[in-house]
């Protein structure tokens, strides 16, 4: 079976909130490698005992590195508890990475009901192989420059 990565990320009101569910989960995490952004990381290793492929932090850079991760077909899925009720300075950091995520057809997980489905499914644990995203199409279009 090939190994998954998923990608941790908690907004600062949400950070115990993510803590609390990886402790909960930490069996299903024994196969699984993780990235996280800077404190968040920080604080997966220090609960779950375990190295974290640690990333800068959300507002310095770090969503964008967790989105190039994706981009590169490192990250297998994203679990990001966002804070709704808080308005973050840097959020179009955040929607640039759930556009990739998206965009690569990568599962995500906004909050611990949906990061519960994600982490006990079959899929994760198994061979499961999601399609990939076919961009040949929009590689290949001519633009307004290519016409002249």
């Amino acid at each position: 079976m090939t190994k998954r990565n998923i990608a941790l990320v908690a907004h600062d009101n949400k950070k115990q909130e993510l803590m609390t569910w990886a402790k909960d989960n930490q069996a299903l995490f024994a196969n699984i490698g993780i990235y996280a952004t800077g404190t968040t990381g920080r604080l997966v290793e220090q609960t779950l005992n375990r190295p974290v492929q640690r990333l800068l932090s959300g507002p310095l850079g770090g969503d964008q590195q967790i989105g190039a991760k994706i981009a590169e077909g490192a990250i297998d899925v994203l679990i990001f508890f966002w804070d709704p009720l808080e308005p973050q300075p840097h959020d179009p950091d955040i929607k640039a990475l759930l556009r990739i995520a998206a965009l690569y057809n990568i599962p995500v997980a906004c909050n611990k009901a949906s990061a519960d489905y994600i982490i006990n499914s079959p899929l994760l644990h198994n061979d499961y192989k999601p399609d990939l995203p076919d961009f040949s199409a929009y590689t290949s279009r001519q633009t307004p420059i290519d016409i002249v």
